[in-house]
């Protein structure tokens, strides 16, 4: 089901919000993540005079409910095709609203969702229910019930995970793919064997495996200091504390570490031969992915390849850096268009 927002000036007094049914003007009940949950960034997305036509949709795919918001351009460019955006770990669907709208500007339509544990329809108990093969059959189900056939994926952290698994399974669905920040699965595995500064870096992913309940509570701790601290300041405060709100909502965040608690649960699901045009963006400062985890992320793509560094920039690339993001996803689409 989706629904269009309006911008506030098309609201008549004492109606609803389209998006929420709360009151319009002064809600009393705002959504948790208010005002960067996904109706208020469709409300946004819709008034930039880019945009045709920005909504909000739940929908059901693969047994479960998503959530999500989409956006047609003004000025469709019809050879560059549908841009579908997933976010990552600890994100929302909301971290992509400055790409859209970069994105929209050239004519691209797009679409974001919130992933299983982060949409409150799709957030099953079982550990193994968040195994990467689940979350490539979501994006599979979820595209193909919105009507959505070949499409350019963006994904970020583990949407970029995901996205590697998704390229290596469904290539005849995608036109081009682009990882922000996440290295080639196989890459990673293979820099933490050898690299003692990447094994370091996953310290935090040995923990929630190790004691979970642990580290929801550190994280959580204090109004979520220390989840904020992941941030590195790299993203405004009004969205570190709409993340933060969110994931204060009971069983959201111990929902969206069974992401970590997953790994191994069942048989690998390959990520490998990558075909499809892929682009992998890449902040020299990522606290995640080393450098050498990135470099050789190249060796496992057998189409064509481009490895594009945003120097100076962190893990948080979506919301620290979305016009270069935007443009280097809109120069490799419109070299393979």
């Amino acid at each position: 089901m989706a629904e269009q927002a309006p911008s506030p000036a098309d609201r008549p007094t004492g109606s609803t919000d389209e998006a929420s049914g709360a009151p319009a003007g002064g809600r009393t009940a705002a959504p948790a993540g208010h005002p960067h949950d996904n109706a208020s960034v469709a409300n946004r997305l819709a008034a930039l005079p880019q945009t045709a036509r920005a909504e909000v949709f739940t929908q059901s795919a693969n047994g479960l409910e998503f959530s999500g918001y989409r956006a047609e351009p003004a000025a469709p460019d019809p050879g560059l095709g549908v841009a579908v955006l997933v976010h990552g770990w600890p994100q929302y669907a909301s971290c992509w609203e400055d790409v859209a709208g970069t994105l929209l500007a050239a004519g691209m339509p797009v679409l974001a969702y919130d992933q299983r544990g982060y949409s409150p329809g799709a957030r099953p108990e079982a550990v193994e229910d968040y195994d990467v093969r689940h979350l490539v059959a979501d994006l599979d189900a979820l595209t193909a019930a919105l009507g959505i056939e070949r499409f350019h994926l963006g994904g970020h952290d583990w949407g970029g995970v995901m996205g590697w698994a998704y390229a290596a399974a469904h290539p005849e669905r995608l036109e081009t793919f682009t990882s922000v920040s996440s290295a080639h699965t196989l890459a990673h595995g293979q820099r933490m064997k050898e690299d003692e500064d990447q094994y370091a870096r996953m310290e935090y992913l040995r923990k929630i495996r190790h004691h979970p309940e642990e580290f929801s509570a550190a994280m959580l701790r204090d109004g979520g200091a220390r989840l904020a601290s992941f941030y590195q300041d790299a993203i405004p405060a009004p969205v570190v504390a709409s993340y933060l709100e969110r994931f204060a909502q009971p069983d959201v965040f111990d929902a969206v570490l069974k992401y970590y608690r997953a790994l191994g649960s069942a048989d690998p699901l390959p990520t490998t031969p990558i075909t499809v045009p892929t682009l992998y963006v890449w902040g020299s400062e990522d606290i995640a992915f080393t450098r050498g985890a990135a470099e050789l992320t190249g060796e496992f793509v057998e189409g064509p390849y481009r490895f594009a560094e945003l120097t100076g920039a962190s893990h948080w690339l979506p919301e620290e850096r979305p016009d270069a993001v935007a443009e280097a996803v809109l120069a490799w689409v419109r070299e393979h268009a």
